[in-house]
């Protein structure tokens, strides 16, 4: 689902204000949407019935409490559902939403059920774990590195790259030298927010970088 909101920005130099269109993705849609192509998992789960359902490890890590056992204990509620009752438990998990009431109860001392999805993304942002932040992108001679199953999961552009290219275990380099600080700024920010910082004015130019 795509929402679509309109935004006013004030230019500096003419100081005249701009209205553009912008589509944002909801982050909960983006994060369900991930775990129903089961694409780039990297963890499995067996329901009682012996069907395998994929997740993604860096999902659950921030879903999940930190203890070390979640898993385990997520894997023997599984094994004790059908592939129906798995399937809404991880979009549970992935969404923070309550699609099932009794389901989400047996689950909701292993999860942060009070955390919302824009905290857990902004733990994720602000985590230095180089294992995680496994792609870079490189911009005037600086490096910044993100979790490449974010850039899957917030841009089709990075998916559909990432999906062609399976095979290649490396690191992959972007490079947006010709990216303002500015349009930078936006993209970086939009990428783990859904939003655009208040503080960030943009111009149409901004937005053409962008796109």
């Amino acid at each position: 689902m795509k929402i679509f909101l309109i935004i006013i920005f004030l230019v500096d130099i003419t100081n005249h204000f701009f209205i553009i269109l912008l589509s944002f993705s909801n982050l909960e849609e983006d994060l369900i949407k991930l775990f129903r192509r089961k694409e780039f998992c990297d963890i499995s789960f067996k329901t009682k019935n012996g069907e395998i359902i994929e997740a993604h490890k860096l999902i659950l890590k921030y879903r999940l409490n930190q203890n070390k056992n979640e898993i385990e204990k997520l894997q023997e509620i599984i094994s004790n559902k059908s592939i129906k009752e798995s399937n809404q438990i991880f979009e549970m998990i992935y969404s923070n939403r309550i699609i099932n009431p009794k389901l989400y109860s047996e689950i909701k001392e292993i999860i942060n059920s009070n955390e919302k999805i824009e905290e857990t993304m902004k733990r994720i942002y602000l985590n230095e774990n180089e294992n995680e932040k496994d792609f870079i992108i490189e911009r005037k001679e600086k490096q910044y590195k993100f979790p490449k199953l974010i850039l899957i999961m917030r841009s089709e552009l990075y998916r559909g790259m990432f999906l062609s290219v399976t095979k290649d275990k490396s690191n992959k380099v972007t490079d947006y030298s010709e990216l303002s600080n500015k349009s930078f700024q936006i993209f970086e920010y939009w990428i783990y927010s859904n939003q655009i910082k208040n503080e960030i004015q943009i111009t149409h130019a901004t937005i053409d970088e962008i796109n």
